[in-house]
């Protein structure tokens, strides 16, 4: 196998919404309080709904600008790349990357629909969401068949509600759906109420996949505010570590035997620790924890639930028996400031050109098709589907670093970042 005959799926990227996805389809009744992009008089251009404002954090959407301009301040749109919120655009990225098809995660919507849910009233809340929900399966993902797998955002503050959109989305074809890696940080139940029961039995009914994406509990880790932002941003993937154990040894995994979460952006290497660490925890420990799995070890129910995903993951790859290859899916992050984008095949295939070709093709593609329920092949042929194929497609895309003259004031403190944060926490869902 070559470079050129892999075939990429993707099952963590993001998307800017387009300022127009709710002007254009606000009913009537609230078109005058529809949310709306304004242009600040510094440059930047915010989200402003029912009196605050939600930026558009610059890491958000760097791809295709030199490193030294990326930052945490609030961007504008005519600063990113136009594959950011244009779907066509995104595809011609995608085919100049080697990339068949993405997953892509909302930016402003939050992980939990918090941008719908805390200020507006539940009728208005439950408006946007869907907007934006049938936007992103019939419009975004819709607009080039076998190119998406679709990503639906939930209504977290009704879990009946929750449930009923689960259904909704799943007679569109859409299989896979956010939330957060630990709701209790935002103001809600923890996984170890039954709270969240009928939202997981819809999931579980209809095959659908929880993304838990790191942040989505728009907590970071933090070891002191004076660390340098590098220490946060390494740091990252331990909110899924944290993510993964309180699902673990909570009763969810038990109760609902078929329900599978993902722990996207959360990398693979540190997993194979992780399950020796819970087995021998439960072995240890389970006489007066009264922890029961039911004659199994909690790293064997861990594989049956979890799917694991990475970017760039060297020794996860090397050590891909243990942490279980079946459960492994690649990602991209465009257009985030951790994308390979758009030399994701070069730096993949330095990790996996070893590999005997059916473990690449499971790690590449197989393993994403299969868990959450998508076949590109019924819409293109797959010789037409491979790293090659596409980009031969896309020799006219440029792919130069284009600036915008405007160089980074730096890399701001652990403190900054989370009041960025906190802007998007402060949208917590009504009713909380």
């Amino acid at each position: 196998m070559e470079l050129g005959d892999l075939t990429l799926v993707s099952v963590d990227d993001h998307l800017v919404e387009p300022p127009d996805l709710f002007t254009a389809r606000i009913s009537p009744a609230h078109v005058d309080v529809a949310p709306r992009v304004v242009r600040r008089e510094d440059g930047s251009e915010v989200w402003r709904f029912l009196g605050k404002e939600m930026p558009n954090i610059g890491l958000n959407a760097v791809v295709g600008r030199p490193p030294e301009e990326y930052g945490i301040d609030p961007t504008s749109f005519d600063e990113m790349r136009a594959g950011c919120y244009d779907v066509d655009a995104r595809v011609r990225d995608m085919d100049a990357n080697g990339v068949l098809a993405s997953m892509c995660f909302p930016s402003f919507s939050g992980f939990t629909g918090q941008f719908y849910g805390r200020d507006a009233d539940r009728e208005l809340g439950m408006e946007l969401l869907r907007i934006y929900n049938d936007w992103h399966v019939d419009e975004w993902a819709g607009a080039h068949p076998g190119r998406f797998i679709p990503l639906a955002v939930p209504p977290a503050w009704d879990p009946e509600a929750m449930a009923a959109e689960v259904r909704r989305v799943a007679a569109k074809g859409c299989h896979a759906i956010t939330f957060s890696e630990n709701p209790e940080k935002l103001g809600l139940p923890s996984f170890h109420s039954d709270h969240w029961d009928p939202f997981f039995t819809a999931c579980a009914d209809e095959g659908t996949t929880i993304c838990l994406h790191i942040g989505s509990s728009s907590q970071l880790v933090v070891t002191s505010v004076q660390a340098p932002i590098d220490v946060m941003i390494a740091l990252t993937p331990v909110n899924s570590v944290q993510a993964a154990a309180d699902l673990l040894f909570s009763p969810v995994l038990r109760k609902f035997p078929t329900l599978r979460f993902a722990l996207s952006e959360g990398g693979i290497g540190w997993i194979p620790y992780f399950l020796e660490r819970v087995d021998y925890v439960y072995a240890h420990h389970r006489a007066w924890t009264h922890q029961d799995f039911g004659g199994r070890l909690p790293s064997e129910v861990f594989r049956d639930h979890i799917v694991t995903c990475f970017i760039d993951d060297a020794v996860g790859v090397r050590i891909r028996d243990l942490v279980g290859l079946e459960t492994i899916c690649w990602e991209c992050d465009y257009p985030h400031s951790d994308s390979t984008w758009p030399r994701s095949p070069e730096i993949l295939w330095e990790s996996i050109k070893e590999l005997p070709e059916d473990e690449v093709a499971a790690i590449t593609h197989r393993n994403a098709m299969r868990l959450f329920r998508f076949d590109p092949f019924a819409h293109r042929r797959p010789e037409d589907c491979t790293v090659g194929a596409l980009r031969r497609e896309a020799a006219d895309v440029d792919l130069s670093l284009h600036s915008t003259g405007r160089r980074s004031s730096g890399p701001g403190s652990v403190a900054e970042l989370q009041a960025q944060v906190d802007v998007m926490r402060n949208r917590q869902p009504a009713g909380t």
